[in-house]
Parts: C-alpha cells; sequence; structure tokens
C-alpha cells in the first residue's frame, strides 16, 4: 500500500464538472492499492496517517497530527502510484492490484479512517480533476 500524502490548505475533486468531495484544510491523500495488500496493512497505514505530526504547533514546528489540526482529509484512489518505469518510457502498471480488489480496500480504509475524522472522496475509477492548493508544501509518501 502507498499512500502520497499532501498538507493541503483547500482542495477538491471534480467528476463531469461536478465537485465530489471537498475539504477546506487537512491533508489530501492519493491512495494505491498493490497484491498482498489486507485490512491489516490499512489498519498500520491510517494509524502512521493520523498520528504524522506535519501540522505547526503554535511555535511554528511541525509537531501536530491531523488529530491534534482539526483539518479534514480528501481521498482519492491512485493506481498510477505503483507505476512501474524502470524499462523505456512508457509506465508498467502491473503492481497495481486489479480495479475490483482495489476497490474492496479503498472503501475500507475510506470507512476506517472516518472513523477518526471527516473524509471526503473521489470517485473509484472515473476520471477525476483534483484540485489541491499545497501547504508548505508539505508531500511524504508512505509505504508499507
Amino acid at each position: 500500500m502507498r499512500v502520497l500524502v499532501q498538507r493541503s490548505k483547500k482542495s477538491n475533486v471534480k467528476v463531469d464538472n461536478k465537485v465530489v468531495g471537498s475539504i477546506s484544510s487537512g491533508l489530501v491523500l492519493l491512495v494505491g492499492f498493490t497484491y498482498g495488500d489486507s485490512e491489516e496493512i490499512i489498519d498500520k497505514m491510517i494509524k502512521k496517517i493520523i498520528n504524522l505530526r506535519i501540522f505547526d504547533d503554535e511555535n511554528g514546528v511541525m509537531n501536530k497530527s491531523i488529530l491534534d489540526y482539526g483539518g479534514e482529509i480528501l481521498s482519492i484512489s491512485q493506481f498510477t502510484l505503483y507505476a512501474d518505469t524502470k524499462k523505456g518510457n512508457r509506465p508498467s502498471y502491473i503492481n497495481a492490484l486489479k480495479s475490483d480488489e482495489a476497490t474492496i480496500l479503498y472503501d475500507i480504509f475510506n470507512k476506517k479512517i472516518k472513523e477518526y475524522i471527516n473524509v471526503e472522496t473521489g470517485v473509484f475509477g472515473a476520471e477525476m480533476e483534483v484540485n489541491i492548493i499545497n501547504d508548505g508544501p508539505i508531500t511524504i509518501m508512505l509505504e508499507l
């Protein structure tokens, strides 16, 4: 499982020019799954994300988690996180989990993280327009 975490001032996702998910501030998560991923891995990833200290405290030091900060999450499915570009110029997505299996894990991921914080989502498998105002910019790749 890979999640690209971006601290965001404001973000939204559109499908067919219609906003389907929007946050004012918090985290944008680009979420990808691979073979062997499970609920156990999802639980570990969620724990890492919600406790990741990347928000400024009163002294301007990145010392607060999303839970301390009180923001929201915009979660976007992103199979391209598993692009393999070692050979040639055309990425291979052979390591990305097939969509029927990935859909199930993505739904579980979002359901479980919603137990901690407000989560908005895109539409799995849809052609999406994601608008992110990155704060910092802070961007971190997590992999389990």
